[in-house]
């Protein structure tokens, strides 16, 4: 009897090592499987932050966000083609008259809906209109994060970062649209001064004209 369990124990031992061994191959499988898990959801997540800035900077820069429309409308028109030419080429050519009067149409149906979009983009102020507007109605110049948090409590609807906002206001800088001051290390921005001179000028003009 010693003789037959001696050889079963080991059996079972040798299972149980494979066993364990096994477990741990799995169990660090699924932590491996598990990081590159969490690393991909970071690194969606900084895509969809990039992306989300990058069409705030395309729209406060006044950039169409929709030229892949267009090009649609060619591969629409050129797949029926080689149809309507083995359709078509018994009766002599009054199906492609036909063809090329309900082409256009197709064409015609899709500009009012682009003119719609269109205008609904432009009723509403660019980022650039709205920035230019608060700068206008403070009296002191304002921080890039002052600004981005009264733009975004005024429009809630909106997405306005502060990287956005200070992108913008840099551009109006160059532009002489917006005047820029440093404070230590702060800078702060405010809406450009007007000119003294165009007042004297009118008045000037007007002396004359009374003498």
């Amino acid at each position: 009897m010693p003789d037959t369990t001696t050889p079963a124990t080991e059996l079972a031992s040798q299972y149980l090592a494979q066993v364990t061994g096994d477990l741990e191959a799995n169990i660090k499988e699924q932590e491996r499987i598990t990081a590159e898990m969490a690393s991909l959801q970071e690194q969606l997540a900084a895509l969809q932050h990039d992306h989300s800035v990058l069409v705030n900077v395309q729209q406060a820069l006044g950039i169409s966000a929709a030229p892949a429309a267009p090009a649609a409308e060619p591969e629409s028109a050129a797949v029926p083609s080689p149809r309507r030419k083995k359709a078509g080429a018994a009766p002599g050519g009054k199906q492609k008259a036909r063809k090329s009067a309900v082409a256009p149409r197709k064409r015609a149906a899709g500009k009012p809906a682009a003119k719609a979009a269109d205008a609904a983009k432009s009723a509403q102020p660019t980022l650039v209109e709205l920035i230019r507007r608060h700068l206008a109605e403070q009296k002191e110049p304002r921080s890039a994060a002052e600004i981005s948090t009264a733009l975004g409590q005024a429009h809630p609807d909106r997405d306005i970062a502060a990287k956005v906002v200070r992108v913008t206001l840099e551009g109006l800088v160059a532009k002489s649209q917006a005047e820029r001051t440093k404070q230590g290390r702060s800078v702060f921005y405010a809406a450009p001064a007007s000119e003294p001179t165009a007042v004297p000028e009118t008045e000037a003009q007007s002396d004359e004209a009374d003498h």
